[in-house]
């Protein structure tokens, strides 16, 4: 009820007429159903303005740091992420990982939208990185229909480290729906896992036009851009 408060007739209202969100594709996106959005991740705007351009909740696995943090701030940020139905999840790995995951899966379960960002972390630099195979395994799990989702300019509305907003237009262009269903059975198998999730991110630079980097994004931050080798390169999207 929060969620739809704040979307319908406060933050969401505002938001749309300040920064004037372009979509494109949306009437692919299936009607009925559980539903995968995967996302390119550019900046925090992210999981802002996608849900605000479709017509139901779409629920994000976040970081577990935004429900843990103390003191006045901390407890805020907690109280807003779990108001609007974010779902924490851990990513130290192992046993934290996997009941993280099952979280999603628990709502996909119910027919619901989650939102999902392959990269497992923002890009730092602009470009695409390689997509970790968590949401392979979600996809056979759950037998949803995957919708590949670029997120246009978030990245200079708010880019990474910045404290306050820029009022630029952005966009979101939402690919024809993805369905792995001839691969059911398999998410046992990593090399099933790794083609699966290769297929999206290569569907997320085609429709963002990002140049692809075939390493994982969270073992280059803070190098410098010349020091990794893009594997593909695509036009960005107008």
């Amino acid at each position: 009820m929060f969620y739809l408060f704040l979307k319908n007739f406060i933050v969401g209202p505002f938001l749309l007429s300040v920064f004037r969100p372009w979509v494109r594709g949306y009437d692919s996106v299936p009607k009925k159903g559980a539903v995968i959005f995967a996302s390119n991740h550019l900046s925090f705007m992210d999981s802002i303005f996608l849900p605000l351009v479709v017509d139901k909740q779409i629920r994000f696995l976040a970081k577990s740091e935004y429900f843990t943090g103390r003191g006045i701030k901390g407890r805020i940020v907690r109280w807003f992420f779990l108001s609007v139905g974010q779902l924490p999840i851990d990513r130290s790995g192992g046993k934290a990982s996997e009941a993280s995951l099952n979280t999603g899966l628990e709502h996909l379960a119910t027919g619901g939208w989650l939102g999902i960002y392959p990269e497992g972390t923002r890009s730092h630099d602009g470009r695409l990185y390689r997509g970790r195979t968590g949401i392979a395994r979600m996809v056979l799990e759950s037998g949803a229909i995957v919708v590949p989702v670029a997120m246009i300019d978030t990245d200079k509305v708010m880019p990474v480290g910045a404290k306050l907003p820029k009022v630029r237009r952005v966009g979101v262009v939402f690919g024809e729906p993805l369905d792995f269903s001839r691969f059911a059975g398999l998410e046992g198998d990593r090399f099933v896992l790794r083609s699966i999730t290769d297929e999206i991110m290569y569907e997320l630079a085609h429709l963002g036009g990002q140049e692809y980097v075939d390493v994982y994004a969270s073992s280059v931050k803070g190098r410098p851009q010349a020091a990794t080798q893009p594997a593909a390169t695509a036009d960005r999207a107008a």
